[in-house]
């Protein structure tokens, strides 16, 4: 890594990119923003800019440029890269699997590409637990085999581990990490940065606080015959706040490292599985406010449950989420509240 503390994060307009974006800026670090704004809001970077109290350099422009790309490079001499630009949503990769896989594979090999032309060796790149499917057996370790992906998006984050992956072998001067995320929910604590749905969520926590608000009608609870201790499913939900303080954390550690060429995966969750039932009710006690639900048959393709195994991520990388689900849904209804300035 160079001297410059200057770190390319694309997708930085993103749920989880613009909260890394403060993170990196707390940490001492210049984040530079490139982001084309299919998935996300440019009122995010005033917001993200009123939270740090100064001015965040922020292009509007699609990574897949090698162009544009480079000349980002060359003017503000990138020491690093953090990489969240892709499409992420399940269902529309299963209708549109070429977007996809152009998107999420030209998008890293444009950036990986740049960075080996212009010498810059660190790389933390955005991966999921969609890499494991449905588990054999919990908590998952990183050890744990990637099944078959259950959708195209799923696949493009498991090919792009292995791109990462033999390109860390084959080139030397590459040190990246893949950061295997669970199910990030929350937003900033000053409810100016939060999650974005675009249209009707996919997520739970949006669904649920959109819900509160009177947004939607009610929220259905896919299948409550699950053999799980409610009968709903159980995922590891870990606040967005902790997954932006991995990414700052990770790039702290690639410049630690003394060989030329290094490559590790972490999962990040809190280590425990949370039922769709018991997030629900947290909701509703944390914010003393009821929410309209009802119970309606499975939805195909939900994994039964998968939390993580975190030991690897404490002990390599000494990073642990601290924060809890209570505060996580507080923090999720005061974005809530204050989304209008978006409408």
């Amino acid at each position: 890594m160079s001297n410059s503390n200057k770190v390319l994060v694309t997708g930085g307009a993103g749920y989880i990119g613009s909260h890394t974006v403060v993170s990196l800026v707390q940490a001492g670090f210049t984040p530079i923003i490139l982001d084309n704004f299919s998935n996300s809001d440019p009122a995010v970077i005033d917001n993200v800019m009123e939270i740090l109290q100064q001015k965040i350099t922020c292009i509007d422009g699609d990574c897949r440029s090698a162009e544009l790309t480079e000349s980002i490079f060359k003017d503000h001499n990138i020491s690093g890269v953090i990489h969240f630009a892709a499409s992420k949503a399940v269902g529309e990769s299963v209708e549109k699997p070429l977007l996809y896989y152009g998107n999420n594979l030209l998008s890293l090999v444009t950036v990986m590409e740049t960075m080996k032309k212009f010498g810059v060796t660190d790389l933390v790149f955005s991966s999921s637990c969609t890499v494991y499917g449905q588990p054999d057996k919990l908590p998952v370790t990183e050890e744990t085999e990637r099944k078959p992906a259950a959708s195209p998006y799923g696949n493009t984050k498991k090919i792009c581990e292995d791109i990462i992956s033999d390109v860390v072998q084959s080139e030397t001067g590459f040190r990246a990490i893949s950061l295997r995320y669970f199910n990030p929910i929350g937003a900033h604590p000053s409810g100016s940065i939060g999650e974005l749905p675009i249209g009707v969520p996919n997520n739970l926590v949006p669904f649920v606080s959109q819900t509160a608000a009177g947004i939607r009608e009610s929220i259905t609870v896919f299948g409550d015959d699950y053999n799980t201790p409610d009968g709903t499913c159980i995922r590891d939900y870990i606040h967005v706040m902790d997954l932006a303080d991995a990414h700052v954390r990770s790039l702290l550690f690639l410049t630690e490292q003394p060989d030329e060429n290094y490559y590790n995966m972490f999962n990040l969750g809190t280590g425990k599985g949370n039922s769709v039932m018991e997030v629900l009710k947290c909701f509703e006690e944390v914010n003393a406010i009821p929410v309209n639900y009802q119970i309606g048959p499975r939805r195909s393709g939900d994994i039964e449950q998968i939390y993580a195994n975190v030991y690897k991520a404490e002990n390599i990388l000494g990073w642990k989420a601290t924060r809890t689900m209570p505060e996580a849904l507080a923090d999720t209804w005061k974005w809530q509240q204050s989304l209008k300035k978006f409408s």
